[in-house]
Formats: structure tokens, C-alpha cells, sequence
């Protein structure tokens, strides 16, 4: 008598069927009060497990539609969460959260290109020695990036318009404007015009280890997706309410410890896209690298191409100063990036070589963030 393990898409897990409604309990227990010593460490547990949760259905149901379609829905879904929590924080934020979609969004792009990036192809290339992948759709990705990066963060630094790094509403619409169309063609081309640039390269060998089985695990169910997609929303409604109830204590403690309130943005870019990372380590083990550079530049790209039109449109109502502009440091930080970004895909092959350079950048990224 044989038996076989079931797949872990098959079911949802207890863990993500209780995290979300738990979530909404503790959000309805603190809301309008001060966290005290007892609700702060439960208010920041139920964030953190929020945004695990409504990451991991998202996956669920990116895993019933297939490559490419799955990683771009995990990508879009990560951005929702990561755009509600900076809208969330800037409106009872003032004054002092004027940077922080800026810090945010350029800490996204740091994480998904140094720290993903270096950490899959550092754990790929240590188990497979060496990894292939398709240069045709990771370099247009990059290519759309430092467009979007450049239009987006670096431009309002060096235009007369505005003052500080801010722009005027007709530079904030182009630049929300520029953004989504040209995330959209990217799409358009991801999973349409030139999808095959964006599926992973065959195996060199076929095994039968666990990966192997969790790789070719059959989608979920219909049903399963449907449940998912509806705890994907409470999840939502939870990240952005616990997000608001939080973010006065969480700024005190910056301040208390004498960090720059930039570490407020670092601290979302990596909460949300702690999952992210996850998935992308997991293809790189099961020599899938193409699978990770999809969801680490699709996250960068999703994180520009719909937080700067989120960010236009809730500028109608928002009332404090929006800065977009990045500082020197981080124009420093972001040319390298590139840099480094470009020479790691025209070797259309990865070793463990290039995952260090990535990973010591990304070090250095937040040792900055830190000690400016």
C-alpha cells in the first residue's frame, strides 16, 4: 500500500484560514486607543501576520493561473498592500511622513533588486552551481525599471518647478501617468506579446526530490482560489487599519532611538516583501531562476508603476507635502544598482560571484539607512 503527501496548494493551511479574521478581531479591540505595553506587541503581531497571510493567498490564487500570470498577481497584490500602508501612515502622518513614499518605494527597489535578486542567485548557485535564465525578459525588465526609477525619483531632484524634491501637480499627473502606461505595456508584453521571455528554463534534470514535487503540485481548486481571493480582502482591511493605529507609536520609537524616519519606509518595504523573498529563494532552490528574477523585478516594477499613480490620485485629498526626489546617497545606491543589475543579466548565466555583490550592496543599503 503506497501513500502520497498532499499537495500543499491543495489545502489551505489552519494558519492562513485564522490569521485574517484574527486580524480584524485585534484591529476592532485597539482601534482609537493608546497601545500600551500589552496591545502594541499584539497590534504589530497582527500586521506582520496580516501581511504574511494576505501575500500567501495571493500566491494561492496566482498559482491557480499559472506562470506568468502568477507571479505578476503576486506582484500587483504585494503594491496594494505596500501603497495602502504608505497612504495610511501619510495621511495621519503630517509634515514629518512627507518622505515617506519616497523612502518606501526606493527601499522596494533596493530589496528586490540587491536583497531577492542576491539572496536566490547566492542560494541557487550554492546548490546548483550554476543557473540559467532568459536575458530577453529580465532585461526589458530592468530597462522599464530604471526608466520608471529615473522619471519617477530622480527627476524631481534635479527640476526648478518645485522646491526640495517635491513637484507641482501637472510633474506628480505625468509622472502617474508615465508610470502606469508603461507598466502596463510591460505587462502587456509579459503576458501576452512575449510571454515565452518570461517562462522559466527547462531543468537540466529531472529528480525526485520534495521541490520537485512542489514544483509540479497540481493548482488549487476553484473553490480554494475563491476562498483565498475573499481572505485576500479581509486581509487587506486589516493591513490598512492596524497600519493606522499603529504608525504614531511606531514614529515616537523611531525618534526615541535617534534613526531617521527613512527607517520607517525600510521597515515596510521589507515587512511586505518578506514573503516575496520566500517564493524567490524556493524557485532558486528548484533551479528556477527565471521564476525569481519575475517576482523581484516585477515587485520593483509593480511597487513604481502603481504607487506613483495611487500617490496622484490621493494627492487630491492629502494635504501635506508629497517629496519625491531622492537625496545623493541614494542617486549613489541606485547607479549602482543599475550598474550591477545590467552586468548580472548579460552573463544570461548566474554564480555564486554576482549573488555576493548583490547581497553586499544591499548590506550596505541598510547599514545607510541607519547610520546616514
Amino acid at each position: 500500500m503506497t501513500t502520497t503527501s498532499r499537495p500543499p496548494t491543495a489545502v489551505l493551511p489552519r494558519w492562513s484560514l485564522i490569521a485574517p479574521p484574527a486580524a480584524i478581531v485585534v484591529l476592532v479591540i485597539s482601534w482609537g486607543r493608546d497601545l500600551g505595553p500589552v496591545l502594541l506587541p499584539l497590534v504589530c503581531l497582527a500586521l506582520a501576520a496580516g501581511v504574511i497571510a494576505a501575500v500567501h493567498h495571493a500566491e494561492v490564487v496566482a498559482h491557480r493561473v499559472g506562470e506568468p500570470f502568477g507571479t505578476l498577481i503576486l506582484a500587483i497584490a504585494v503594491t496594494v498592500i505596500e501603497v495602502a500602508l504608505i497612504v495610511t501612515l501619510m495621511a495621519s502622518g503630517g509634515d514629518k511622513a512627507a518622505t515617506l513614499a519616497r523612502d518606501t518605494v526606493f527601499a522596494a527597489v533596493m530589496i528586490t533588486c540587491n536583497g531577492i535578486v542576491g539572496l536566490a542567485l547566492l542560494v541557487g548557485a550554492l546548490r546548483h552551481r550554476v543557473q540559467d535564465f532568459r536575458v530577453e525578459g529580465s532585461g526589458g525588465a530592468l530597462a522599464v525599471l530604471a526608466a520608471l526609477v529615473t522619471l519617477s525619483l530622480v527627476l524631481p531632484t534635479v527640476t526648478t518647478s518645485a522646491p526640495g524634491g517635491t513637484v507641482t501637480p501637472a510633474q506628480l499627473a505625468f509622472a502617474g501617468f508615465a508610470s502606469l502606461a508603461l507598466y502596463c505595456v510591460f505587462v502587456f508584453v509579459q503576458t501576452v506579446r512575449h510571454r515565452d521571455y518570461f517562462l522559466p528554463v527547462p531543468n537540466k534534470a529531472v529528480s525526485n526530490t520534495e521541490d520537485d514535487v512542489e514544483e509540479h503540485a497540481p493548482a488549487p481548486s476553484t473553490k480554494t482560489s475563491l476562498v483565498s481571493l475573499g481572505l485576500l480582502l479581509v486581509c487587506l482591511v486589516a493591513v490598512v487599519g492596524l497600519a493606522k493605529t499603529v504608525s504614531p507609536t511606531l514614529e515616537s520609537a523611531v525618534e526615541s532611538i535617534g534613526a531617521p524616519l527613512g527607517v520607517v519606509g525600510v521597515a515596510i518595504a521589507l515587512l511586505v516583501l518578506m514573503p516575496e523573498t520566500l517564493a524567490a529563494v524556493r524557485a532558486a532552490r528548484r533551479d528556477r531562476l527565471q521564476t525569481s528574477l519575475n517576482l523581484a523585478l516585477g515587485s520593483a516594477l509593480a511597487s513604481i508603476g502603481l504607487t506613483i499613480p495611487a500617490l496622484a490620485i490621493a494627492s487630491i485629498w492629502m494635504t501635506g507635502p508629497l517629496v519625491l526626489g531622492l537625496g545623493p546617497t541614494e542617486i549613489v545606491f541606485l547607479v549602482l544598482t543599475m550598474v550591477i543589475s545590467m552586468l548580472t543579466l548579460i552573463t544570461r548565466r548566474a554564480t555564486v560571484l554576482q549573488g555576493a555583490v548583490h547581497l553586499l550592496v544591499f548590506s550596505a543599503f541598510l547599514f545607510t539607512a541607519f547610520t546616514p
